[in-house]
């Protein structure tokens, strides 16, 4: 077997087959239902350079579980799976037959959790939840301290499960007033691990060429078939069921309302809901690949603290190219179409919002 994996790594092999399956994962490009327009083409190829780098950095870099490195996987330029514009994403790579220890300062950041998960996305585009932590369950110091240790077996104080086949720490942090919060900062060890890491093994490197190429096509194929999911009821923001959303690696704390729009110039897509009692809450756009569109530069999103209310403690949301000078306006940002996702956090209920396309001036 070491003959075989030392021949692939000779020969190039294994970088050939990378290249290989990263070409397939442009089939999403050419889907019937993906649109075919120079624009949204293009988005689709820097989508897919995206996630090359992602999951390459990812994979070959940080997948070493005695090793874990809390590291941004999403953030401004890397966007996956309706990514939330709020969020501070933070993830290590684990094994569920170790203990870690997890160490930092809260923050004065409005929401926090942390998950382990079972991250399948290189096989079935799933990512189940092994084990949850809410920010409202942490014992903190005096001083905002946190120590979580996660393991298989339950410890005192903050503990995080994990299963026999965790692989993956997943850490959401959420801003109400990205003016004012300060997010956490968190460092993770493998409690017993050797003191450095071996040095590059040819099996372990072709092994992650392989889940960087499969974690790419996995992904991109997932969430096209989302957004397809999504365009059979244009314009509207339904309960299509939260299990879909829960084994891509949602946050079961989080009710999903996932939709697709499309307009003209001159229309706008109005969205009204109650607002149920909640500590959190946003809605924000994305393009046809499910990426949030540019919230450096637009505002394609609002949530519970940014959001202006109806006399009536509703909110009217009104995505469009321009202001219309009503409602709380979303940004179309150059987009004719795409998805948008609202979610409930922690909700006493989930309202479902009407919604309709209007003529603006």
């Amino acid at each position: 077997m070491s003959g075989d994996i030392d021949e692939r790594i000779l020969s190039g092999q294994s970088w050939t087959e990378f290249c290989r399956t990263i070409e397939q994962a442009g089939n999403i490009l050419m889907r019937e239902q993906a649109p075919a327009t120079v624009f949204d083409r293009g988005e689709g190829i820097r989508y897919l350079s995206r996630l090359t780098r992602a999951f390459l950095e990812s994979s070959i870099e940080y997948s070493n579980p005695d090793f874990p490195a809390l590291r941004q996987l999403a953030h401004e330029t890397v966007k996956i799976g309706a990514d939330n514009p709020d969020n501070v994403y933070l993830s290590a790579t684990v094994a569920g037959d170790r203990d870690y220890r997890i160490r930092g300062q809260r923050g004065s950041i409005f929401y926090f959790s942390i998950g382990s998960k079972a991250n399948r996305y290189a096989i079935d585009g799933t990512m189940a939840s092994t084990g949850e932590l809410k920010g409202e369950d942490l014992i903190l110091g005096a001083d905002g301290a946190v120590e979580i240790i996660a393991s298989a077996t339950p410890k005192p104080g903050n503990w995080l499960p994990l299963a026999a086949d965790s692989t993956l720490l997943v850490v959401r942090q959420s801003y109400l007033d990205r003016a004012t919060e300060k997010p956490g900062s968190y460092t993770i060890e493998c409690i017993g691990a050797p003191k450095a890491p071996p040095p590059l093994d040819a099996a372990a490197l072709d092994e992650a060429l392989r889940k960087a190429a499969m974690g790419v096509m996995g992904t991109a194929f997932i969430f096209a078939q989302w957004t397809e999911l999504f365009m059979t009821r244009p314009n509207e923001l339904p309960d299509w069921g939260q299990e879909m959303f829960q084994k891509a690696g949602g946050d079961p704390e989080i009710f999903y309302l996932h939709g697709y729009w499309q307009l003209a110039p001159d229309e706008a897509w109005v969205i009204e809901t109650r607002v149920p009692d909640c500590p959190y809450w946003n809605f924000q756009i994305n393009n046809w690949w499910l990426e949030s569109l540019d919230y450096r530069f637009h505002k394609i999103w609002v949530n519970k603290h940014t959001a202006r209310l109806n006399p009536d403690g509703s909110v009217t949301l009104v995505i469009a190219a321009r202001d219309p000078g009503f409602g709380n306006w979303i940004d179309t940002a150059g987009h004719d179409r795409g998805a948008a996702l609202l979610r409930w956090v922690g909700a006493s209920e989930h309202p479902l919002p009407t919604a309709k396309v209007v003529k603006i001036p």
